[in-house]
């Protein structure tokens, strides 16, 4: 599929068949997701990837999957085959920037005006959606803030933190729904040149 078209199919889909996804496109998704950038290389992102079906119902029941239901929606985590939580570790970071090519020139790290670790996460879900659009298959994002309890299900350590699940499957039904209905900015709304004019 060309990136232009995989940018346009992409939507947040919360309804998947029965249907499992193959191993092989799974393993080209994760490989994907592994060529994110990340800030001096520090690789500080980290996939577990859930496909058990008693797992998958757990985060399910940690993310009150009844309460999704009762107000009228299928079920969303227990169905979706796949699921990928995106994980970020802060101190990969630290590491890294108290290294010798990245002190600053007192010999110091960096103060971090920007808590790269959320930005290269973010750029590594983003993958795993597109890189999913481009395997024919759908794909959403649970955010990880709702879900207490997910590190100890899991086994992830302390000291790397959850940033959400991408539910990966075939899609059920694509219709628009929840806050995608309120529709995309105009490009004239969001792009500004050369500088920022207006409000």
């Amino acid at each position: 599929m060309e990136f232009a078209e995989a940018v346009r199919r992409r939507k947040m889909i919360r309804n998947y068949l029965d249907k499992p996804v193959d191993a092989d496109v799974l393993e080209r998704i994760l490989d994907a997701a592994g060529r994110a950038p990340s800030a001096g290389h520090s690789q500080g992102q980290y996939l577990v990837v859930v496909t058990d079906p008693r797992t998958r119902t757990a985060i399910a029941e940690l993310g009150n999957e009844a309460h999704y239901v009762a107000s009228g929606m299928p079920p969303w985590m227990s169905t979706a085959p796949v699921h990928v939580v995106v994980c970020s570790r802060e101190n990969d970071y630290h590491v890294r920037y108290q290294e010798a090519d990245k002190l600053t020139d007192e010999g110091t790290e960096i103060d971090w005006p920007v808590p790269y670790w959320w930005v290269d996460a973010g750029a590594t879900l983003m993958l795993v959606l597109l890189a999913a659009v481009n395997e024919g298959l759908s794909a959403g994002l649970f955010g990880s803030h709702r879900l207490e309890g997910l590190k100890e299900l899991l086994g992830i350590p302390d000291d790397v933190a959850p940033v959400g699940i991408v539910t990966i499957g075939h899609a059920a039904s694509t219709a628009t729904t929840g806050s995608a209905k309120r529709g995309r900015k105009a490009p004239e709304q969001i792009v500004h040149r050369e500088r920022w004019v207006g409000a």
